[in-house]
């Protein structure tokens, strides 16, 4: 009892001007709301409503992902924007909207607010993600698909051929999945002959 009596007498005295103990209280009250408030901004900026709420996105990639397996399919399983491009471990997450903050600064710019802007701009944009793709191994794909729970039995004898291929080379699912979401536009790539047909089972 006596140890509790000396806590709360600390805790009590007086830190200039207010106890120490109410300056503590408040600190974790304010940190807990700041946690709080900030994962929740996080979260909402994940949400396929957001994404969308500029005509730059609403008009071009949305309208096309609609139009994909990932939007409506059989199973009734839908991915969302963020499913695909914001990465789901925490550090990433961060990391990832820091970087997207240059977005707002083309958005000001109006470097893609024309459907003829954003075609212009189509294949730099997609080779960007395909590059970010490439360096983490499909992650945002492996939040959903693993080629270790595949029943490649189960796939069309062409899948299961690039499935088997793949996991002998060590290729990752962006190497051949490049017009799964929106328009293909690997066909633009100096010497590909690649049709969307080829990237998308």
């Amino acid at each position: 009892m006596k140890f509790v009596g000396h806590l709360w007498n600390f805790l009590a005295r007086p830190a200039t001007r207010y106890p120490l103990g109410a300056v503590l209280l408040f600190g974790m009250a304010f940190g807990i709301m700041f946690w709080g408030g900030f994962n929740w901004a996080m979260e909402l900026t994940n949400t396929e409503q957001f994404c969308i709420s500029c005509h730059e996105m609403e008009d071009n990639v949305y309208q096309e992902s609609k139009e994909k397996v990932h939007y409506s399919n059989k199973s009734g399983v839908r991915a969302i924007c963020s499913d695909c491009h914001v990465p789901r471990p925490w550090i990433y997450k961060v990391k990832r909207k820091i970087y997207a903050s240059r977005e707002l600064f083309h958005k000001a710019l109006g470097t893609i607010n024309t459907k003829e802007k954003f075609d212009a701009h189509r294949l730099e944009l997609a080779q960007r993600v395909w590059d970010t793709m490439k360096a983490n191994d499909s992650r945002e794909c492996r939040n959903c698909h693993s080629m270790d729970y595949m029943d490649l039995e189960a796939q069309k004898p062409r899948a299961k051929g690039q499935h088997e291929d793949a996991k002998q080379t060590g290729e990752t699912c962006i190497d051949c999945h490049k017009g799964i979401a929106h328009k293909a536009v690997h066909d633009q790539l100096k010497g590909s002959e690649a049709d969307e047909e080829d990237f998308t089972f």
